[in-house]
């Protein structure tokens, strides 16, 4: 079920500000004059938080990617809306700095190449989780269309299905080098920067390893409360299959960057992975 083509922006002037001047401004000073070297990447992970507390890491991590034509963007559906395995197949995204097309061509072929996932864009009308990331995106370069997919938790086995999928997709149909996957998802929530940084630490330690499984596994076994561990595990999934071999972490903080506070903290780590 496909409700609009227009998906209107829900979290500008909420997790980042309103006017493309404010955003512009803002995403300079995360970059603090600095140039990086910009690389060809496979994936990548980017937190999702408002800007004031997870921005920095997102900018310097995208900073570093060189972006394609193509990007596909992998999120946590915090609503509960729409189906478990989400994705908006056509249309347009809207934000302050502009309008981003849908791929529709390759959000068909994802759709009819795989059994998990449902066409509908009622999971994406209000969910952040990807939409904070576009203006990123959009800072840093204009020539890109998006496919979003938002995921509920699911099994593992449906997960590395779901990858696979997609990384048959881009093959088959000539994507090959052509697309980034971003999985979007802050680390662990509300709890002591000390415990956090050592439950993050795990968390980080698989996605460097490209270990979906391993992923999984340290979620469930040390309680870590990331909200994007599904759509993270698509993406090491797919990006092995598509030829990976490492990851690098860009960037790691917590909230209490922004607000002093370590007694209750989110961490918010910034991956690249090739």
């Amino acid at each position: 079920m496909t409700l609009s083509r227009l998906r209107e922006p829900s979290a500008s002037g909420k997790f980042y500000p309103k006017s493309a001047q404010e955003i512009n401004r803002v995403i300079a000073g995360f970059l603090e004059g600095e140039e990086s070297i910009k690389a060809k990447a496979i994936g990548c992970v980017l937190p999702h938080a408002g800007y004031s507390y997870s921005g920095r890491v997102a900018v310097k991590t995208v900073s570093q990617v060189s972006i394609p034509e193509r990007v596909i963007l992998l999120g946590p559906n915090h609503t509960g809306s729409g189906p478990a395995c989400s994705i908006m197949s056509e249309g347009i995204w809207q934000t302050p700095l502009g309008e981003v097309n849908i791929d529709g061509k390759l959000g068909k072929f994802l759709l009819s190449e795989s059994d998990y996932l449902e066409d509908d864009s009622s999971a994406h009308i209000q969910e952040h989780s990807l939409e904070v990331e576009l203006p990123i995106l959009q800072y840093f370069s204009k020539e890109f269309e998006i496919v979003p997919i938002a995921f509920m938790p699911e099994r593992l086995s449906i997960l590395r299905e779901i990858g696979i999928n997609i990384a048959d997709t881009i093959k088959s149909h000539n994507y090959e080098g052509r697309v980034l996957l971003l999985a979007s998802s802050d680390m662990t929530h509300y709890e002591r920067e000390e415990d956090a940084r050592v439950k993050d630490k795990k968390a980080i330690d698989a996605i460097l390893a490209l270990d979906e499984g391993r992923l999984i596994e340290a979620v469930d076994n040390f309680g870590i409360s990331m909200c994007g561990y599904a759509p993270v595990a698509v993406m090491l999934s797919c990006a092995r299959a598509l030829g990976a071999t490492k990851g690098s972490l860009a960037m790691y903080q917590t909230s209490a960057e922004a607000t002093g506070d370590k007694t209750s903290v989110v961490g918010y780590a910034g991956i690249i992975i090739n």
